[in-house]
């Protein structure tokens, strides 16, 4: 009965990571396609540059 509950409780557990990550991932999608091009360029080249990773 223990195992059965684990079990259990682990596959919703994987279920919510899931639903989390397909929500997460739709989110990125949905905001890009609705930024303009220069938002999307000025924020990955602010990035590039605060984790030190040459873009020039």
């Amino acid at each position: 009965m223990v195992a059965l509950v684990q079990s259990f409780s682990q596959s919703r557990s994987q279920i919510l990571s899931i639903i989390f990550a397909a929500l997460l991932g739709l989110l990125v999608i949905y905001v890009a396609g609705h930024s303009q091009s220069h938002i999307l360029h000025d924020a990955a080249h602010d990035v590039r540059h605060a984790t030190g990773f040459p873009c020039h």
